[in-house]
């Protein structure tokens, strides 16, 4: 979060932090943000006097030149002892910092955990079936459509071969994707599955420890595998300003995506829904802040259609403030 919005924003701040059930003491940045601006402060006039002294010392000869030396080296000894002091303070207010939520937008609903999300809405009919049905995975090993015990074999549990049928239907569906996303201009893109630390951190996914067991990392080379193809489609613009003409920018980006589920051993660990290795078509859109909110809304549309193409039952759930991740504002599943 930007210091200067946390500054100009504190009971917007405290009253996301508490929607969103995270702890964490905004006053205490607050303290240290000011102690940090004015040892700034003093540490930039110490350096506008060591400049100006400098120019004028050259000019000077004998003792006084020797009385403006002792006077800045004892400048220089002060300065010294603050910029230690700002090292020190700079690492303390960007980890406070980083455990402040993306406060929630006004419409999520207030809640601690799942148990508390809403139903929008639900579309076709729920299946009745007249027997027993079999589990998706218990028919894909039938059909020789998926294999998990040869590839437990290969890379261990928790990967899955895909095949015939099921590999053919893959394809299918990201066309599919990519048809209907087409229509409402999104780029279709294949973004690189491994991005620098800086790019992973910019983006909200390692700010803890718990964030990091989540992830694959390649010490050696400073990359992260991505765990969803937004983390390398929001940093492909870094460093980069927008026309308002321009916008919206929106991406389908297809890509692999690996994540350790390092934190779900015991749920869903017989099929392939926690996963380490899955493909993916996200959506990805660059928009004016006070559009965003229609803007999602438009993804979720997207996603309805694509899920009525398919002639599939489902319901929209919004997620409540206490169940959303911590970058995210609003979140709907499906």
């Amino acid at each position: 979060m930007d210091l200067k919005f946390l500054r100009e924003n504190i009971e917007l701040v405290k009253k996301g932090l508490a929607k969103k059930h995270a702890v964490v003491d905004v006053d205490e940045i607050l303290e240290l943000d000011k102690k940090h601006r004015e040892l700034l402060r003093k540490t930039e006039a110490l350096r506008a006097e060591q400049n100006k002294a400098g120019e004028q010392i050259a000019k000077l000869k004998g003792t006084e030149k020797e009385t403006e030396l002792a006077k800045m080296k004892e400048v220089k000894g002060n300065l010294k002892t603050l910029e230690a002091e700002l090292a020190e303070l700079e690492p303390r207010i960007e980890k406070l910092v980083r455990q402040i939520p993306n406060p929630p937008q006004d419409d999520v609903p207030e809640g601690k955990d799942e148990r508390d999300n809403v139903v929008v809405r639900e579309w076709g009919k729920k299946p009745e079936f007249s027997f027993t049905p079999k589990s998706y995975i218990e028919l894909g090993e039938k059909l020789d459509l998926i294999d998990t015990e040869r590839a437990a074999k290969v890379s261990g549990s928790r990967f899955g071969y895909l095949k015939n049928e099921a590999a053919l239907l893959e394809w299918a569906l990201v066309r599919l994707a990519f048809d209907i996303t087409g229509k409402e201009n999104f780029v279709p893109i294949i973004p690189p599955v491994m991005i620098k630390s800086e790019s992973m951190d910019a983006m909200g996914y390692i700010d803890t420890e718990r964030d990091k067991e989540e992830r694959y990392f390649f010490e050696k080379d400073d990359l992260y595998l991505v765990g969803t193809s937004e983390q390398s489609i929001g940093p492909m613009h870094k460093d980069e300003i927008f026309k308002e003409k321009d916008l919206p920018k929106r991406y389908a980006g297809f890509s692999t995506c690996f994540r350790r589920e390092a934190g779900s051993y015991g749920k869903d660990t017989k099929g392939i829904l926690r996963v380490h290795q899955f493909d993916k078509v996200e959506m990805f859109s660059f928009c004016l802040p006070e559009k965003s909110k229609d803007e999602h809304l438009l993804l979720l549309g997207l996603e309805e259609k694509l899920m009525q193409a398919l002639g599939l039952h489902y319901r929209v759930v919004h997620l409540c403030a206490g169940d959303i991740a911590k970058p995210s504002a609003s979140t709907y599943d499906i």
